[in-house]
């Protein structure tokens, strides 16, 4: 059966309220529907909401901790997403929060309980990056994302479980093993910020700490019927998000591809969240913030919308395409202007295969000569006008330093393009990925695996089209669900803004949230 028009407002009617009304909320309301096995009813709060309660007394960041603790070591074992965890400093945390509460104090995240991406440094917790090796490696500074949540007043209670080097769909490696989709166990939650996106699904935390350069928070948010941004490029330092052993540099050796963001379960967090973690490091971040244009429009139906579901080299899923045409349908019907073609739209194969170029050169950099020398041998036997991903996967550990430097003008060129685009169009709504959340397949190179498309095969690696959109031309992208499967699995949608404009893309996800509802907790 597929995703009907029906189905799609009888989910949108059954979200759960978004945090612009939960102000009004009860202290004392039930938790939503699904999460009747929560064990104190807080599972799924807001942060909004949690903060009105710390403010106001009803509870204290010490009982929050305590609750959020319990749950994780309920819950977790059929999940394994927090995997390095740090309970008795949380604990500590949050008397200390507790005590600045007495005082008067008032932190956007004061209290509250979070978790963060494991490719994170936070200071005397293992970094591993899923590599042996990094087992024993215990960083002594905080990066400066986990560093700012602090300062926030956010109690960190552990870190959430990745891809082997950050660099899969799917979040298994041979430090901490495989977690599982909260809303199917024998599925991927998704990659590379798995572990995040589970943990917040799963009603662990409110808030999470990811990172993305092709597709990291976005997939997982998908997958798990989450909430997350891909900030514009450069927006969040990255200084400690780097391998185990690898010194905190202030220097994005990613060149602007790779992006820290946050996850959460609403839009109106994910802005809280990225007005902490935004601007660059030292004294003028604050101010670097309040710099940022504001939101293209106060009213849903002033918005410009361009809706695209076709890729010229991967099709996408006919449950995710359907639930993207009903939600234009519903948006037109509330005065919006949707289009659902453009001549101003860029070359979507060219912007995948730059990206596949540039990102997979990036991946190669430190690798052994017999890598190397595997990467000559195979170029050697392509055909010349071999133009498919596989041929570019295979091409760009190879670049020269001057074909590198072409990528980065064609990179502008692409920025520019976009910059046209969206004089007309204010966002554009596409699929965050071509499938939902798809059952796990660990062999070991990701070449040989297949994903399966409306029942037909296809390559894994290509799952990576939908990421390419934003990711080479540096732009903002938030992810947000939408709809569920006939199978009850998430099916969310990407909403990709101008360059800088990440206040525009946030406050559409929030007119949607308001609209058409927004996350809904996984089976109990």
């Amino acid at each position: 059966m597929e995703t009907t028009r029906r189905s799609f407002l009888k989910f949108a009617g059954a979200a759960v309220t978004t945090a612009a009304t939960a102000g009004s909320r009860s202290a004392n309301a039930e938790s939503p529907p699904g999460a009747s096995g929560a064990i104190d009813g807080l599972a799924y709060r807001s942060v909004a909401e949690l903060r009105t309660m710390l403010d106001a007394r009803r509870i204290s960041a010490a009982e929050l901790t305590a609750q959020a603790i319990a749950r994780i070591e309920a819950g977790d074992t059929r999940i394994n997403a927090v995997v390095a965890r740090d309970f008795e400093r949380a604990r500590a945390a949050a008397a200390a929060a507790d005590a600045a509460l007495a005082r008067g104090e008032r932190r956007p995240l004061l209290g509250i309980p979070i978790t963060v991406k494991e490719s994170f440094n936070v200071a005397g917790l293992p970094t591993t990056w899923g590599f042996p090796r990094g087992r024993d490696w215990r960083p002594a500074e905080d990066a400066t994302a986990v560093a700012r949540l602090k300062s926030a007043g956010a109690v960190v209670l552990g870190k959430t479980n990745i891809a082997l080097g950050i660099s899969d769909w799917q979040s298994f490696n041979p430090v901490y093993g495989t977690t599982s989709n909260p809303f199917d166990p024998t599925r991927s939650p998704g990659g590379s910020s798995g572990g995040s996106a589970a943990a917040l699904a799963a009603g662990f935390v409110p808030l999470e700490l990811g990172s993305d350069i092709s597709g990291s928070i976005r997939v997982p948010s998908h997958l798990c019927g989450a909430f997350g941004h891909k900030p514009t490029s450069g927006l969040i330092p990255q200084r400690g998000h780097a391998p185990p052993g690898a010194p905190a540099l202030g220097t994005d050796l990613t060149a602007g591809l790779g992006v820290a963001g946050p996850l959460a379960r609403n839009a109106a967090d994910l802005a809280l969240a990225l007005d902490v973690l935004a601007g660059p490091d030292g004294a003028d971040a604050v101010a670097y913030r309040l710099s940022l244009p504001p939101p293209r429009h106060d009213a849903l139906s002033d918005f410009r919308v361009l809706l695209i579901d076709d890729h010229p080299l991967l099709p996408v899923a006919s449950e995710i395409r359907l639930a993207l045409g009903e939600l234009a349908d519903q948006l037109g019907k509330r005065g919006v202007s949707v289009a659902r073609s453009s001549a101003l739209l860029p070359d979507l194969a060219e912007s995948a295969r730059l990206h596949t170029r540039m990102v997979r050169n990036f991946a190669a950099f430190g690798r052994p000569p017999d890598f190397f020398a595997k990467a000559r041998a195979e170029v050697a036997a392509l055909k010349p006008e071999d133009d498919s991903l596989k041929a570019w996967r295979q091409r760009a550990p190879l670049l020269t330093h001057h074909e590198w430097l072409a990528d980065e003008i064609a990179r502008a060129r692409l920025r520019l393009q976009w910059t046209t685009l969206f004089d007309t169009f204010d966002v554009v709504l596409c699929p965050p990925f071509p499938v939902t959340a798809f059952p796990h397949d660990q062999k070991p190179d990701q070449e040989e695996r297949t994903i399966e498309i409306d029942g037909q095969p296809h390559p894994y690696p290509s799952l990576i089209v939908w990421a390419t959109l934003a990711t080479p031309p540096g732009l903002p992208a938030t992810v947000m669900p939408i709809a569920r499967t006939s199978t009850g699995l998430p099916i969310g949608v990407q909403i990709l803004g101008p360059y800088l404009e990440d206040r525009t893309t946030l406050a559409f996800a929030q007119h949607l949230e308001r609209e058409f509802g927004g996350f809904t907790p996984p089976p109990a």
